[in-house]
């Protein structure tokens, strides 16, 4: 996909169809928390979506890819002593795969993390066989901070969990 145009954008509820047939992939659904729903409805793209237009700041982003809806990107802004602290979690549609996407879209909303909502932190959980998500975090500047020993489980599997972080210039 030469010359390609990524950008995060608010989704739209015309996002629904792209969403529920991108996001209804089990190979998807395999690196994602288990609250996300597998099969993944046109009900559930369209509840998703709504949610997303209530965040204040907003949070969640369609990832685009020369005009098409490719996949989601989220940072989850935690509360209390946590609250300068944020969680993202991605997913790129499998067609879309290997194109460089996810990394300009972790880029890209780490700046505005870091930058427009002046988070200190934003860290990521990665389930231990995906590696091609460990490499986008570290393109991006994210440092492995850990290994969480057996902490996931997913698929009746336990899995390790590598946790990565990133932190504004002004905390390093």
């Amino acid at each position: 996909m030469e010359n390609q145009k990524i950008e995060i954008r608010k989704l739209k509820l015309s996002d629904t169809l792209q969403l529920a047939k991108l996001a209804n992939n089990k190979n998807i659904w395999n690196n994602l928390r288990d609250y996300i729903p597998y099969p993944y409805s046109e009900s559930d793209a369209e509840t998703f979506i709504n949610f997303t237009q209530t965040q204040d700041p907003p949070q969640s982003f369609g990832i685009e890819c020369n005009n098409e809806l490719c996949g989601v990107i989220s940072l989850i802004i935690q509360n209390d002593v946590y609250r300068k602290s944020a969680e993202i979690g991605y997913w790129i549609g499998q067609p879309y795969w290997g194109n460089g996407i996810a990394t300009k879209a972790v880029n890209l909303i780490t700046h505005y993390g870091l930058k427009k909502l002046n988070l200190i932190r934003i860290y990521a959980g990665v389930f231990e066989n995906n590696i091609a998500s460990m490499r986008t975090l570290e393109k991006n500047g994210y440092s492995k901070e850990g290994v969480f020993r057996k902490a996931i489980i997913k698929n009746g599997k336990t899995l390790d969990e590598h946790r990565y972080f990133i932190l504004s210039k002004n905390q390093e």
